[in-house]
């Protein structure tokens, strides 16, 4: 079979957007296209979305991953990610000098707001950029990766049904949180931007929500029945408020009558 005989996949077009498919494949995947045009649309589609997301986002697409977003770490015995975060914290004592570290006291160590929506938008902008794999489980396996999820962070997942704000899931996957494992969801409106949502284990309770803000990026972030919740997308706080409301509508039912 000659390679214009072989079947086009769609991992072939994504590969052909971003610039990857294998040489003696590129005529090939050129001339399908020609026939197929809804295909031809779809790779056009792609590949606008591609430059809009390396527009926005390529200045922290190379920058390395945070430690705390190595998922290696979800593998080890909580008691080692403990002694791992002590550690950390001893360094960073010893290399600030222990004076500073008296004078501050308490106040210097960081607050579950901050943990939580630093960990979000480290996650935001590491997966947003990708055009190939910005997820582990993709939308069209949802009942499966809400079981997997739920069974990872150990309290039923939802992926909150978002098309009235105009947001399409794109999939998730699990990352590691402050406190144990951490579901990660992603949402894609029809214009190509992306919204991130992240809870994990919490050990605070606040429905009241806090903004929080990092170069073009905001986040959103409260605690509700040991669950913290983090919606992260445009910096743009009404912007981003009514999406961040139907995900806490309907992360719990009756949080509808609650004021925030």
């Amino acid at each position: 079979m000659t390679d214009s005989n072989i079947p086009v996949t769609e991992d072939e077009l994504h590969a052909y957007v971003d610039g990857e498919l294998p040489a003696d494949r590129f005529g090939a995947v050129e001339a399908w296209l020609r026939t197929h045009p809804d295909a031809a649309a779809q790779v056009a589609a792609w590949r606008t979305m591609s430059d809009q997301l390396h527009a926005k986002y390529d200045g922290v697409a190379d920058e390395p991953v945070p430690a705390h977003l190595n998922v290696d770490i979800l593998s080890r015995p909580p008691r080692r990610v403990a002694y791992a975060a002590i550690a950390a914290t001893l360094a960073a004592f010893l290399i600030g000098g222990g004076a500073g570290y008296v004078l501050r006291g308490a106040n210097a160590q960081p607050t579950t707001f901050a943990t939580f929506t630093g960990d979000a938008l480290d996650a935001h902008k590491l997966y947003v950029v990708d055009v190939r794999h910005p997820v582990e489980v993709t939308a069209d396996q949802r009942a499966h990766l809400q079981q997997w999820l739920s069974n990872r962070c150990g309290y039923q997942v939802r992926a909150p049904e978002l098309d009235s704000s105009g947001l399409k899931l794109v999939g998730g996957r699990l990352l590691p949180g402050p406190t144990g494992p951490a579901a990660f969801f992603m949402y894609e409106t029809a214009n190509g931007e992306r919204y991130t949502i992240y809870a994990s284990r919490d050990n605070v309770e606040t429905t009241q929500m806090r903004f929080a803000s990092e170069g073009g990026n905001g986040a959103l972030y409260w605690a509700d029945r040991n669950i913290g919740y983090v919606v992260t997308g445009p910096a743009d706080k009404d912007k981003l408020m009514p999406v961040a409301r139907q995900v806490f509508d309907q992360a719990d039912p009756q949080a509808a009558t609650r004021k925030l």
